[in-house]
């Protein structure tokens, strides 16, 4: 490779970098409702739709229950990720509902609720709202490691929490499993799952890439543009004299 494909392929790697960080700074506006995360890295981009249908997963990471239950000792935990829950079976059973609810509907107005048993019923407290979502990665070193997903009550005081470490595995779901309180109202919980890979795209090596792609796209939408505009003023001049172009 000579010195000026070097360079030139250095320029179009620094171009494709920037534009993935723009893009990175546009998605994280979307990522609490959509439960969706992009990072570029190393000369890739990572992408992460935890929503997004697959044929084996028509639901996304969303649990076709309409819930996760991990239950550890005493404590139970019931949880849905990017959305509120959804009881069709087995709806929560205890005092404290109030924000999630309600005793008639309890479950249904979040999206993590826990329970523990105090004098022999179970007391729920709500501890997270799909509105108050927040993914990142589990490791930023190694996107390839997963993405954890943080959700909370978002009130000033009293504020609750929990995380799922959505950790990447391409053979199946294991969990969720291993639930632990980190804080006063904080918990934790492990999952893994084929939607903790990432999706990459790279843009290192020869050429333009994914990078010269997105260019050649848009310059086709100008192009379609400039032509329908063109058309537009060759049949309807009268128009286009009145109205300027299309």
């Amino acid at each position: 490779m000579t010195a000026g494909e070097k360079m030139r392929n250095s320029s179009n790697n620094t171009w494709a970098f920037l534009l993935a960080a723009l893009l990175h700074q546009i998605l994280m506006y979307r990522v609490g409702a959509l439960c969706e995360l992009s990072v570029p890295y190393q000369n890739a981009l990572y992408n992460f739709s935890l929503t997004r249908p697959s044929p084996k997963h028509p639901h996304g990471i969303l649990s076709e229950d309409g819930f996760y239950k991990v239950a550890v000792n005493k404590t139970l935990l019931w949880f849905q990720l990017c959305d509120r829950m959804i009881f069709n079976h087995e709806p929560p059973r205890c005092s404290g509902c109030q924000d999630c609810g309600g005793p008639s509907r309890c479950g249904i107005k979040c999206s993590a609720l826990v329970a523990r048993k105090v004098g022999g019923y179970h007391v729920c407290t709500t501890i997270g709202q799909a509105s108050n979502s927040h993914i990142s990665l589990i490791d930023e070193k190694n996107p390839q490691e997963g993405v954890a997903v943080k959700m909370s009550t978002g009130g000033s005081k009293n504020t609750c929490s929990l995380t799922v470490s959505v950790s990447c595995d391409s053979n199946g779901v294991q969990g969720p499993h291993s639930l632990d309180k980190v804080g006063n109202c904080d918990y934790a919980v492990a999952l893994r799952h084929p939607y903790g890979c990432p999706t990459v795209i790279s843009f290192h090596g020869r050429g333009w890439g994914w990078f010269g792609t997105f260019i050649t796209i848009l310059l086709c939408l100008l192009g379609g543009y400039m032509l329908a505009g063109t058309v537009y003023r060759f049949f309807f001049p009268w128009n286009s004299w009145h109205r300027g172009c299309p």
